[in-house]
């Protein structure tokens, strides 16, 4: 995959740095929508994600990665091209339960963009329900200018 992407190929870049992270590939969050203004992903209900077997809800963890790869994601589309991004500060407000055997959505978008630092927010919300969101957040992920090492030599 080329260093430099262009407007039109930001899905395809979002879709491939779900799959080569290992916890996006595990939980299988599928990229729905990604341009320069923000990604949209969604994750499953699966029996393995549930944090409390009894209530059946999703793993706060679960949700907390959601989150992260989103947001993370959503500054790789607003940058254009990949760049190693990391993670320095993230937020996570856990407003509510996701009901048990639904799928949630993840919605992020970067709205500040430095030479060495970019902003993201996101919100998870059940599909279909955006008006019930389940937990909203604020991360700052630090810029490197280089290219992740991961996508060289993976696979």
């Amino acid at each position: 995959m080329p260093q430099d992407v262009n407007a039109d190929n930001l899905l395809e870049m979002a879709r491939e740095f779900f799959q080569l992270l290992p916890h996006g590939r595990l939980l299988g969050i599928e990229v729905h929508r990604a341009d320069a203004e923000r990604v949209q992903t969604r994750l499953a209900y699966r029996d393995d994600l549930v944090g409390d077997p009894q209530g059946g809800h999703l793993h706060g963890g679960v949700i907390t990665t959601l989150i992260d790869q989103t947001s993370g994601s959503a500054v790789l589309c607003r940058l254009g091209r990949l760049e190693a991004v990391a993670t320095l500060d993230l937020r996570v407000d856990h407003l509510a339960r996701a009901r048990p055997g639904q799928a949630v959505v993840a919605e992020a978008e970067c709205y500040r963009v430095t030479p060495n630092i970019c902003f993201a927010r996101c919100t998870v919300f059940p599909e279909g329900e955006r008006a019930r969101p389940v937990a909203a957040s604020m991360s700052s992920f630090m810029r490197t200018g280089q290219v992740p090492g991961f996508v060289e030599g993976s696979r």
